[in-house]
């Protein structure tokens, strides 16, 4: 199936390399944006990050959601101060070898699962955007509590600190994307031409 974004760019004709790095880049600036809106929290902050990497895999498919994702990644990774708390925290490589570099991979991860089941027509009705937001939610822990406990220590309790308090807004999460993508499917069918 066809992501949102192929839909939309295929009636306007406008399906060019050049447009598909702009929402590359675009995608990649709302992930910093998104950092940006943070709630404090130990040791992995709060933010909307997670909406943001599910909605572009929704939204764009597999490889263009991973892509600005990627490209968010590199921008931290060179030292602009896009990750959440920088560059109070840290810039680059150091903040990314710290408590949150698991979530920040994991963030592909997310997005890859979201746009795959996007191709599957997940997106499209509230119950499997809710199926698709959960599983892309999900996506994230395993390399983000992994890596957690390679920082601070396995010992310590990583349910606890790196998964629990985050399920509630995850779930939140995946509702909201249960609203916005089918109606925006339903938009696209009422205004087909």
């Amino acid at each position: 199936m066809t992501t949102l974004y192929e839909t939309i760019s295929s009636r306007s004709h406008k399906n060019t390399l050049a447009v598909d790095l702009l929402v590359v880049l675009a995608g990649s600036l709302l992930m910093a944006i998104a950092a940006k809106i943070t709630i404090p929290f130990y040791p992995v902050p709060l933010t909307t990050q997670t909406l943001v990497a599910i909605g572009l895999g929704l939204a764009l498919g597999p490889a263009r959601a991973a892509a600005a994702v990627l490209a968010y990644l590199a921008q931290g990774a060179a030292g602009l101060p896009v990750f959440a708390g920088a560059p109070a925290n840290g810039l680059g490589l150091a903040y990314m070898a710290g408590p949150t570099g698991g979530y920040l991979i994991g963030f592909v991860f997310q997005a890859l699962a979201a746009g795959f089941l996007a191709r599957l027509g997940w997106g499209r009705s509230p119950v499997t955007a809710v199926g698709a937001g959960l599983i892309a939610a999900a996506a994230i822990y395993p390399t983000g509590l992994l890596w957690l406990g390679v920082v601070i220590g396995f010992d310590k309790p990583l349910l606890a600190l790196g998964l629990f308090p985050f399920v509630l807004g995850d779930l939140a999460k995946a509702c909201l994307a249960a609203l916005i993508f089918p109606a925006a499917w339903s938009m696209l069918a009422r205004n087909k031409g």
